[in-house]
């Protein structure tokens, strides 16, 4: 498959033959039951910011799925949509339960004991099991979402397609990410981190660990169990010095505060409040 993606995608004029379009569909259906995905975790070892493995050939398949694809008319009761793209269907039987007004497209995978309340999930994401996708959450197209992730009200996980080299959001199992919080440009967080309301990560947001007797800078990488809060520092402009938003890790999320834990406990402790 990945040969037959590669050539059409070098030649699109191999998007007109039968061959090449079936396999661009099998690839669409291997990701929306989650036979495959955009990127891959490590397997064994330390996991670190750069150990994921993404599949460009994949991205490649859903970008030209879009092209092939004739718009149509979808009535579900009242409504009425105009679209490329079907809507993912037989919840139920996957074990996926979804609020009225949620939508997630063909081509995006749920685990089974996924919550969606009203929210949106675009083709090529990845969002593994017990995950609850918020009220007004987004999650764009090829982000990978761990198992245990609780995306809170109004989250903005960002989608990537081009270039097809940029990695996609990466949120690891047991994340909290707060309220309003966006994550965008292939920017990663591991395992069990937590994001207080209103945290803006770009690939460009300096992220500044305050724990220590010095600040310590990452970013596009928020480490494992973080507890992270919004900020700003001081930036020199030729009209003069201005505050620019950053994000302050100020602390480690604590055994105490397991994987059920609200996100206003988990701040409660470094005496923050949200």
């Amino acid at each position: 498959m990945q040969k037959i993606i590669e050539a059409a995608w070098e030649n699109r004029e191999l998007l007109k033959e039968e061959n090449t379009q079936k396999t661009i569909r099998e690839v669409i259906e291997m990701l929306d039951k989650g036979k495959l995905r955009v990127a891959d975790p490590p397997v064994g070892g330390v996991n670190t910011n750069n150990n994921w493995t993404v599949n460009e050939w994949i991205k490649k398949a859903v970008i030209m799925y879009f092209p092939i694809q004739k718009m149509e008319t979808i009535e579900v009761g009242i409504f009425e949509y105009h679209d490329k793209m079907k809507l993912k269907t037989n919840y139920a039987e996957l074990g996926i339960r979804v609020v009225p007004n949620a939508v997630a497209r063909y081509g995006a995978y749920l685990a089974k004991g996924v919550i969606m309340m009203p929210s949106y999930v675009n083709i090529g994401a990845y969002v593994d099991s017990g995950t609850m996708v918020d009220t007004w959450a987004t999650v764009g197209s090829c982000a990978q979402i761990g198992k245990d992730v609780h995306l809170s009200g109004g989250v903005g996980i960002g989608g990537v397609l081009e270039p097809v080299q940029a990695a996609p959001v990466i949120i690891e199992d047991g994340c909290f990410i707060g309220s309003r919080c966006i994550v965008v440009e292939g920017v990663h967080v591991q395992k069990e981190a937590v994001l207080g309301a209103n945290v803006v990560l770009t690939k460009s947001t300096k992220i500044i660990d305050v724990t220590g007797t010095e600040p310590k800078e990452y970013k596009g990488f928020v480490p494992a169990r973080s507890v992270v809060i919004p900020g700003s520092y001081t930036k020199k402009f030729p009209s003069g010095d201005f505050q620019v938003p950053c994000a302050l890790i100020i602390g480690t999320r604590k055994e105490s505060t397991d994987l059920k834990t609200s996100l206003n406990n988990a701040l409660r402790e470094y005496d923050v409040a949200v």
